[in-house]
């Protein structure tokens, strides 16, 4: 581990994906095992959010060993829960070693009631497995008394369409179950007599919060959904999973657009640099190893498979600080300009 002295501040931005959120984990183990990284504040949805309230758990028990434990621990509590699920790997998949469930009969059996029936008609009960994992392994006491890391859970308003954040120090699992609400899995989650959704179709994650809660001027984007995909999709699966990516893309896309324009004006000396902070935006992704594993396998619990996203987690991260941790502080590594002008995230450097 690095000595303090070297240590630099920064915000972490996790968006949501289902099973992919291991690959966040991973990141988190290696950022958190470095030493050198200080988290200020997180703001997360869906697993994102999961992996947040993890990580705030055991920081405020054992720091940050105790967050790399933890998230080992709810990941574990994961996957145990889903040993024996009906939604599991055909055996000609595991022959071939294809993490997809698309062949699954349980998966194929779950994708067609949602497309039926609202989940008001097939789950009267309105049982959610994934609440009592949450509930269990994580200690929201503890979370709610995180002081050293602010958290940023966004959830998305059903009547008015807009993003809800709710902060740490009010957390509940109701919150973070909210942020995962899937509408045609799970009912909406009704906090204070109001409907929450998925927080991905609003927030994937907000980073307005950053500007005014957190010191720290740099946002690592944990990226999980890619922006980019080459070709048209024509299967009605694939047309929509694309889709979903879209969505769940947008709304960081538009906060992505403001901050390059801010930072535009500040170089134009439009805008005051005493009064407008300087964004450093940086993204963590490996978007060449996670395209390929398709929509259906962020619904494959198994811990192979888990475990095989947080290493390919732990690696793009360490190669990610290797380049770039000299940057922290000063500069941002992604071009935004570029970004928008043509295709997928410029990386700089």
């Amino acid at each position: 581990m690095a000595g303090g002295r070297n240590r630099k501040r920064v915000n972490l931005a996790l968006q949501g994906g289902g099973a992919h959120g291991a690959f966040a984990w991973g990141v988190l183990d290696r950022l958190l095992e470095d030493g050198r990284i200080e988290i200020a504040a997180i703001s997360g949805t869906s697993a994102g959010a999961m992996n947040a309230v993890a990580v705030a758990d055991g920081f405020t028990a054992a720091g940050p060993e105790g967050a790399r434990e933890k998230l080992a621990h709810f990941w574990r509590c994961v996957s145990e829960a889903a040993r024996f699920s009906p939604i599991r790997r055909a055996p000609i998949d595991v022959l071939m070693g294809n993490w997809s469930l698309e062949r699954s009969p349980g998966y194929q059996w779950l994708d067609l009631m949602s497309r039926l029936w609202s989940p008001y008609q097939f789950n009267p009960l309105d049982m959610n497995p994934l609440r009592d994992i949450v509930e269990a392994a994580i200690d929201f006491d503890c979370v709610r008394h995180c002081n050293g890391i602010r958290l940023f859970i966004s959830a998305t308003n059903v009547e008015t369409g807009r993003v809800q954040v709710f902060d740490s120090h009010r957390l509940t699992v109701d919150m973070v179950m909210a942020s995962a609400c899937l509408p045609h899995l799970f009912r909406a989650v009704v906090i204070d007599g109001v409907p929450y959704w998925d927080g991905g179709f609003m927030g994937n994650p907000a980073l307005f919060p950053f500007h005014t809660e957190s010191d720290s001027a740099d946002t690592i984007i944990v990226q999980i959904n890619p922006v980019e995909r080459k070709g048209v999709p024509t299967s009605a699966h694939d047309i929509q999973n694309r889709l979903n990516e879209i969505t769940f893309n947008s709304s960081l896309l538009k906060e992505l657009r403001a901050i390059d324009f801010v930072c535009r004006l500040i170089d134009e000396g439009k805008l005051d640099p005493g009064h407008y902070r300087r964004a450093h935006i940086h993204i963590i992704e490996n978007q060449e190893a996670l395209k390929p594993l398709g929509a259906s396998s962020k619904m494959n619990a198994e811990w192979a498979f888990l475990t095989r996203l947080r290493d390919l987690g732990r690696d793009t991260a360490s190669d990610w600080l290797d380049r770039h941790f000299d940057d922290i502080g000063e500069r941002g590594t992604v071009d935004l300009r570029a970004m928008f002008q043509g295709i997928g995230p410029q990386h700089q450097g």
